[in-house]
């Protein structure tokens, strides 16, 4: 796995590139001497949670044979005061709706969080990882 990036502006505004191509455009806030341009690197954290948590989740259901009509995350993170301001504590809330068993939605969540999803991995080394599932308008977990 290989990104580059480079300063787009003569502040603090970057750009993230894959192998593949795809881009994500990335700044400081105003109060930080960007110009939230793009994303903060850390708002890119928690967007990579999100993101790897919800294809896991998908393709648990999928390979059982279950189609989910959709599905959003919402995700706020708390950072520690002091440098560095890593995250102590992230909160996940998984949207889901579908016809879907509700026993099938928590698993595939409860797997995601606790054993597939890298990022969340990574993250649970500093933050407390918590989480919310709503199938079709519902709190299941």
């Amino acid at each position: 796995m290989k990104i580059n990036l480079k300063r787009t502006d003569n502040a603090l505004a970057m750009e993230a590139e894959n192998a593949d191509g795809n881009k994500i455009q990335m700044d400081a806030s105003e109060q930080a001497g960007g110009n939230a341009s793009g994303v903060s690197p850390m708002e890119s954290v928690l967007m990579a949670a999100a993101g790897c948590s919800s294809i896991d989740i998908l393709d648990i259901l999928k390979k059982q044979r279950l189609e989910v009509g959709d599905l959003k995350v919402e995700v706020e993170g708390e950072r520690a005061e002091d440098p560095p301001k890593v995250f102590t504590d992230i909160k996940m809330i998984f949207r889901i709706e579908g016809e879907l068993p509700e026993a099938k939605v928590k698993r595939a969540a409860e797997l995601s969080i606790t054993k597939y999803c890298s990022v969340s991995k990574m993250l649970e080394k500093t933050a407390q990882i918590s989480y919310d599932v709503y199938l079709n308008g519902s709190r299941i977990v």
